[in-house]
């Protein structure tokens, strides 16, 4: 059964989008119709270095995002630029790194809406969103004050790739005392059940986080082992490093709030494979000599 047109334009909003870029800086500019008459005008600001095509794709990226926090279903999307429709409507293929990045940005995107169309339009019937691009250049920008103005730091594609690293964790020594403490789930063997429930004592388990109490430190923030390896590392050899021992490095780690298990020992194995340490540390060239008992005048002198 088809779908009636007027009930597919019913509750349609409209964005047009444009970017600019130049020698003097990067921005974007946009307008959100409602399909009562309201409008959005909204000026982006980029504090990076991007080409005509980029600032397009981050125009739209932009636009899309606000229409999704506003829970819009149906949109339209306008733009000037031929790549950018014809990549988002499948008639192009991605070719340049970037352009797939944003294209995949876009993609993950058009789940948020029931209906996405993105056309192509005339940069005289655009008027508006390009010169809200050039206005996001200029400096008078802050003493604007119909406008709405935002600044992006860095490229939407980046932020991607900050996402895909957070993938879920693997079983690690946490994983008996989150299931214990969250869950209520214990191990099958009855040893280790018990086991498990008297250690526990010893952890508490609040905001995602796990913790360990310690007998003369605060709580320790349990660690797992991508994140130990990390922190060792840091301490270790990282901006205020000074390559310390391996006893002095885990006690350090301590202080600073940090436990798992194998701590000690693993702060001893970093120190002996480190490659700066055994050509330049320094050894002791004093011969061995035999023990002498030293005499005290009276008790306890020494």
């Amino acid at each position: 059964m088809e779908e009636n047109p007027s009930e597919s334009e019913r509750g349609l909003w409209k964005l047009s989008v444009d970017g600019s870029s130049c020698i003097t800086g990067s921005g974007a500019g946009l307008v959100l119709t409602s399909p009562d008459g309201w409008t959005l005008e909204y000026a982006l600001r980029f504090g990076f270095k991007a080409t005509n095509n980029e600032a397009e794709w981050e125009a739209l990226i932009a636009g899309l995002t606000i229409a999704k926090h506003l829970e819009v279903q149906k949109i339209e999307a306008f733009s000037d630029s031929q790549l950018v429709v014809s990549l988002a409507s499948g008639e192009y293929e991605a070719r340049e790194d970037s352009m797939a990045k944003y294209l995949s940005h876009f993609q993950s995107l058009k789940s948020a809406f029931e209906v996405l169309r993105v056309l192509k339009v005339p940069r005289a019937e655009n008027a508006r969103a390009d010169q809200l691009s050039k206005l996001a250049m200029a400096e008078e920008l802050e003493k604007n004050q119909t406008v709405l103005v935002d600044y992006l730091d860095m490229p939407t594609i980046s932020e991607v790739d900050v996402m895909d690293i957070d993938i879920p964790q693997e079983p690690n020594w946490m994983t008996p005392f989150i299931n214990w403490l969250r869950n209520g789930i214990l191990p099958e063997d009855l040893a280790e059940a018990r086991k498990l429930v008297y250690r526990s004592n010893r952890f508490q388990f609040r905001d995602g986080i796990l913790y360990k109490r310690s007998f003369s430190f605060p709580w320790l923030r349990c660690l797992t082992p991508l994140e130990d390896d990390y922190a060792l590392r840091e301490v270790y050899e990282g901006v205020c490093g000074n390559h310390i021992g391996g006893r002095t490095l885990s006690h350090k780690l301590l202080r600073q709030g940090y436990y798992w298990p194998t701590l000690h020992q693993d702060a001893i194995d970093l120190v002996r494979k480190c490659d700066k340490c055994q050509k330049n540390a320094y050894i002791s060239r004093r011969p061995s000599q035999p023990l002498t008992s030293i005499t005290a005048p009276w008790p306890f002198a020494q």
